[in-house]
Formats: C-alpha cells, sequence, structure tokens
C-alpha cells in the first residue's frame, strides 16, 4: 500500500483535519477533535493511552496505517462515537466495556462517589444498601459498590440489552456478590426492602432538545435519553415512590443534565439540593428521604 503517511505525528494531523471537517460532536469521553484523535490512534496502535509524545515519530507497518485510517474514517463518516469503536469508556479512573446497547458512561454522580456523598451520607462505611435505577452499563453500580464498601448495590434497567452489558462489567471488577442486576420498570422488579443511597441518570432529555442531538448521540439507545415533553417522565415517576425504598435519613440523588428549568418546574414545591460538581451546580440534586412525598 502507497500512504503519504509515515508516523503516528502524520495520521495525528490528519485526524484531527479530518474530524474538524466533519464538524463532529464530542462528549462520549473526549471534548475535542485533537484528544479524541489520539485516543483513537493509541487504542488502535495498542499504545498506552497516556503517552503519546514518545510515538509521535515512529514509522508504522503499512497494515498499522490501514488500520488506524480506517477507524478515522469511520468516525468521521458514520458519526460513531469512540466509545463503540474502542468497546471501551473511563469514568474516574476505572475503564468500563460499551457497545451500541447501552449510553455511553458519563455522569456527575460518578464524581460525587468519590466523596461518598458526603456530607449527605454520614458515613459511607456504614452504608448498607445502595439501589442505582437505570443502571446501562451498570457503571455507578461499581463506583458505588467502591464509595459503600460494606453495601450491598441493587441495579434495575428495563432494558435486557443493557443488562447484559452491565453483567460484563459487573463481572469484570469481580462484585458478582455484591452487585444485583434487576431488569424491569424502576422499582417493579425489586424485592421490599430499604437504601440508605438511591442514586439515579435516568433518560431526561426533553422532546425539543431530543429533535436536536447530534448524529453521535442518536447512535445511542434513545430509551435512555429521552424523558418526555419536558424530560422529566421517568424523574417524576422515581421522585413519586422514592421515599417508600429509602431508610429514614436516606438519600435521593438524581443527574438531569440541562434539564434544572424543568426539574424546578416539576418540583418546586420539594427541598431540593443542587450539587456541585465539575459541570456546575445544575445538574444534579439531592432530596432527603424526609422531604421526598409519602405515597
Amino acid at each position: 500500500m502507497t500512504t503519504p503517511f509515515l508516523t503516528v505525528r502524520d495520521l495525528l494531523r490528519f485526524a484531527v483535519s479530518r474530524f474538524t471537517e466533519a464538524q463532529l460532536a464530542f462528549g462520549h469521553g473526549s471534548t475535542n477533535a485533537y484528544d479524541e484523535a489520539a485516543y483513537l490512534i493509541l487504542h488502535t496502535l495498542h499504545l498506552p493511552l497516556d503517552t503519546l509524545d514518545p510515538f509521535l515519530d515512529a514509522r508504522l507497518l503499512d497494515k498499522e496505517i490501514e488500520a488506524v485510517l480506517h477507524v478515522i474514517e469511520r468516525r468521521a463518516s458514520e458519526r460513531v462515537p469512540a466509545a463503540y469503536i474502542t468497546h471501551e469508556a473511563w469514568m474516574h479512573g476505572l475503564h468500563f466495556y460499551v457497545d451500541e446497547r447501552v449510553i455511553v458512561p458519563r455522569s456527575f454522580i460518578g464524581e460525587l462517589l468519590e466523596d461518598g456523598l458526603q456530607p449527605y451520607v454520614a458515613d459511607p462505611d456504614e452504608v448498607g444498601a445502595v439501589l442505582e435505577l437505570c443502571t446501562g452499563s451498570g457503571c455507578l453500580a461499581i463506583l458505588a459498590a467502591q464509595a459503600f464498601p460494606n453495601a450491598d448495590i441493587d441495579a434495575v434497567d428495563i432494558s435486557a440489552d443493557a443488562l447484559e452489558v452491565a453483567r460484563i462489567n459487573v463481572a469484570r471488577y469481580e462484585l458478582d456478590d455484591r452487585i444485583a442486576l434487576f431488569q424491569g420498570d424502576l422499582f417493579a422488579p425489586l424485592p421490599e426492602r430499604r437504601y440508605n443511597v438511591i442514586i439515579t441518570n435516568p433518560p431526561y432529555v426533553n422532546s425539543e432538545s431530543m429533535q436536536a442531538l447530534p448524529a453521535e448521540y442518536k447512535h445511542e439507545p434513545q430509551l435512555a435519553l429521552a424523558g418526555g415533553a419536558d424530560g422529566m417522565d421517568i424523574v417524576r415517576r422515581i421522585v413519586a415512590e422514592a421515599r417508600n425504598w429509602l431508610t429514614d435519613d436516606g438519600v435521593l440523588v438524581v443527574e438531569i443534565g440541562n434539564e434544572r428549568a424543568n426539574v424546578e418546574a416539576a418540583f418546586g414545591g420539594l427541598d431540593l439540593v443542587w450539587l456541585s460538581t465539575s459541570g456546575g451546580d445544575d445538574n444534579v440534586f439531592l432530596i432527603q428521604a424526609d422531604d421526598l412525598p409519602a405515597v
């Protein structure tokens, strides 16, 4: 094969140009064309993902160049999220298997779990039961198992396909004895019990925003994104039922993306605590059990 490309540097320059020309949307692990290009090239060449500079001027084999060009073109022409090409995603230092059966893991709740939700959870070691609703790939359930080392974790998703992916990740982290996966509609498949913590990153994208999603996001399961006219269809159901599943001192933590205005319109009468994350103060809210509506 005759090619104008010789080195990693050549391919990196080409990939950034190709991605910029294609006006790709980012947000599934990378935020810009350069970072995404570097990640895809390093992954395809089986090089350390955090080490680019030593390899920039390495001359590549023809078959390596061909493999990288194939990945670059697929990302640019098909607008497939990089995570679906590599079948991996990283969140807060952990590596997860992903494919088109689940949305690409991304959640501000993950960073909140690094501190065990303190000060809203007095002692993470005392947490005995955690529930994650809409678990998808199982990433937040796994992070919760790390944050609350003495807790059993129940994780629910309505999608049997998503739970197949979650099982892969739970097994990878050898957490089958602590994380139980349930298929069903929110609380419906669960045995009767009370949880110290309920976390969820549910479908919350409103109908207007769903219509405007970039092509990359349309590769993801729409069931995991669409939240109805105002984005609150699933969130309303979770808030309405959560009190029956929480301990008296328990907390509900809900991620809602850019939907704060719709949250406040729907739940303005409740005592919402907006949690600070790297994305700002508008992405995640918490409600204490005592402040939730009783059913």
